[in-house]
């Protein structure tokens, strides 16, 4: 008795909430591939025959599609967390670093102590 061929996918991690909610509730939607050659893995994509650069994926463990504007990974991608507010100390520090005086510029320096400011305001 043989057993079946592993069925192989690509992975992509996707907002269900893109267009009308408040973002962050990801899914990870799996796309079937349908053949591999040395340059190109093809799949399939809500019906449709789609290719991606191999080596790239393989090297990268992710390839960007232009056509359709999305990230697909060979392997599921971890589901990205609410983001963390940075806190006071790590936003001084911040600043600190984006000083002239330490090689940093005069924008960068101003745009991190705003944001320092406006994090101690609002707290």
């Amino acid at each position: 008795m043989t057993q079946p061929d592993r069925i192989e996918h690509l992975y992509e991690l996707w907002d269900a909430n893109w267009d009308d909610g408040p973002l962050g509730n990801y899914q990870i939607l799996k796309h079937t591939i349908t053949r591999k050659t040395s340059k190109r893995i093809y799949f399939s994509l809500h019906g449709k025959a789609a290719f991606v650069d191999r080596q790239q994926l393989e090297a990268d463990g992710e390839v960007f599609h232009r056509a359709t504007r999305r990230t697909l990974y060979l392997e599921p991608p971890e589901i990205p967390g609410p983001p963390q507010k940075p806190s006071l100390p790590d936003l001084r520090k911040a600043m600190a670093d984006a000083h002239p005086d330490r090689g940093g510029s005069d924008e960068a320096f101003i745009a991190a102590r705003t944001r320092y400011e406006r994090a101690r305001s609002a707290r």
